[in-house]
């Protein structure tokens, strides 16, 4: 069942599409928050996805935030932009009072709030989860960009054709950081899947790198004086596509860290449904292989969103 909504904050209206799995009534139900590409919007992403679907077998709420072609003329989050970079404000305020209205409104299991997205709506997805430690248990990004690695038109466009530079997105991570109000920031990691084809020739494949490069230095323990292990595994898809997956595991062997590297893959979800834009049926499934990761990593009892 498909439910449909707008929602206001911080003096700007956002529509959402929010799907609710059969039977789901009186139980606490896992929420998974999808942040579509440009030019798509939350019907197109949930066809290329097939999200619902797995939501319907599996038993968890979907959200789709549907971002207005008023605030970006092709559908595209603003996670370049300086004011959708941060706790409280922009794109990132409104997502995450739009899942708290939908935590109070339905019956959602807070420690199992999860979020995800592709290409622009896998780096805003990266920024919402960097900024919101206290709401979102993992973060999945497909195709997408690291947290804070350009604040313009410019530089979002340099970074999508060549990367981001290294130590300016060390940079960006204390700088989104900075932004969180005492007691939330970097002292919370939150668990993270990355999907990014080597061949991909709109979102340059070294930005998925440096989604993993961020998301190791934000789950770093404090003082420790290396990365997390890494093991490395190779595979194919069930259609033949090649992939490398790389997992970073802490100190408990816990993986905190999961790198899909898609081999001869492009912009496109991977093990995606023809019937959504941007997907790639070949590949591996993401969804599955995100949902696998999200339900492993549930948030640390105790702590409480906001």
């Amino acid at each position: 069942m498909n439910e449909a909504a707008a929602i206001r904050h911080g003096g700007r209206a956002l529509d959402f599409t929010l799907h609710l799995p059969p039977a789901h009534r009186g139980r606490a139900l896992p929420l998974v928050v999808m942040l579509h590409g440009c030019t798509q919007n939350p019907d197109d992403f949930a066809l290329g996805t097939a999200m619902n679907e797995h939501a319907d077998r599996e038993g968890f709420v979907v959200l789709y935030p549907a971002q207005s072609r008023t605030a970006n003329a092709s559908g595209c989050w603003n996670w370049f932009k300086h004011n959708h970079q941060g706790r409280g404000r922009g794109e990132p305020g409104l997502i995450a009072a739009m899942t708290h209205r939908v935590m109070h409104e339905h019956p959602i299991d807070p420690q199992r709030v999860y979020i995800a997205g592709l290409s622009a709506g896998g780096a805003m997805a990266a920024i919402v989860a960097a900024a919101y430690p206290d709401v979102f248990a993992a973060v999945g990004v497909h195709s997408g960009i690291a947290p804070g690695a350009a604040t313009s038109l410019a530089q979002a466009l340099s970074v999508m054709k060549n990367g981001a530079a290294g130590p300016g997105l060390t940079g960006a991570v204390h700088g989104l950081g900075a932004a969180w109000p005492s007691g939330a920031g970097l002292a919370m990691p939150v668990p993270t899947i990355v999907f990014h084809g080597d061949r991909d020739q709109t979102v340059h494949p070294g930005n998925g790198d440096q989604v993993v490069a961020s998301a190791l230095a934000a789950n770093a323990s404090p003082g420790a004086a290396r990365s997390p292990a890494a093991r490395i595994e190779h595979g194919r898809s069930a259609a033949g596509k090649p992939f490398t997956r790389t997992l970073h595991e802490n100190a408990s062997g816990e993986v905190m860290v999961e790198h899909w590297r898609l081999h001869g893959a492009g912009h496109a979800w991977s093990g995606g449904r023809a019937e959504g834009s941007y997907t790639d049926a070949s590949g591996p499934d993401a969804s599955r292989e995100m949902l696998r990761f999200f339900f492993e990593h549930p948030r640390v009892p105790g702590h409480r969103a906001t």
